[in-house]
């Protein structure tokens, strides 16, 4: 007898119960996702995540009471390899920053239709990083004026996979090189640019011209 296959465990974190309400029905009307919990605030998350640690978290970034950042911050202390994707608004750039440090997969705008937040949560399940359009379209609006930063052939090569999405072995497939050497330029990369992660660095490449996006 064949085993079901396990559907993707996803817990939704949002002061609106409206909103969740909505998200349910579009992630669960395709069969495919299973939403196993759902919060109110950061508080009420992390009391339920001490009895399910789900695949994927979709977690707004302004609540009452404890906020996305705190909540995701400790969550991610305790559960490291836990997938957080922000919920995001245009007015809550100001806490880009303090969620790409914490070490969260991705950003998705609210008013985002369902064929994107589907995408968004198959590729931050799949490994990679996810940013939305629009999000990565007022990032470059907003560009610098491009510091002077020399990167080899490789490494460029490496941050447009890095930009994309790609995890270090979706990396390392498509170059057809070892995962160590992609390490080793994502490591270069990182240092050249002053960036903490690789979510940090896309933005900054991105914003300061160092790639361009097709």
């Amino acid at each position: 007898m064949t085993v079901p296959k396990r559907k993707p465990q996803i817990f939704i974190v949002d002061d609106h119960k409206l909103f969740r309400d909505g998200l349910k029905y579009i992630l669960q009307e395709s069969g495919e996702i299973e939403v196993v919990g759902e919060a109110s605030d950061g508080k009420e998350f992390l009391e339920l995540l001490q009895y399910i640690v789900p695949d994927l978290v979709l977690m707004d970034i302004s609540m009452p009471g404890m906020n996305g950042v705190d909540a995701s911050k400790i969550a991610l202390e305790k559960y490291p390899d836990l997938k957080i994707l922000v919920l995001s608004m245009f007015g809550d750039d100001a806490y880009y920053n303090s969620m790409i440090e914490i070490g969260v997969k991705g950003f998705i705008l609210k008013d985002c239709d369902a064929s994107e937040l589907k995408e968004a949560i198959k590729s931050v399940l799949s490994g990679k990083n996810y940013f939305s359009q629009e999000l990565l379209l007022k990032l470059i609006r907003d560009r610098n004026e491009a510091p002077t930063i020399k990167l080899s052939r490789r490494e460029r090569e490496v941050l447009e996979y890095i930009c994309k999405g790609y995890s270090t072995m979706q990396i390392s497939e498509a170059l057809h090189i070892s995962h160590r050497t992609v390490e080793r330029h994502r490591a270069s990369l990182l240092e050249k640019t002053n960036s903490s992660n690789s979510i940090s660095l896309a933005i900054f490449a991105i914003k300061n011209n160092l790639i361009h996006l097709e």
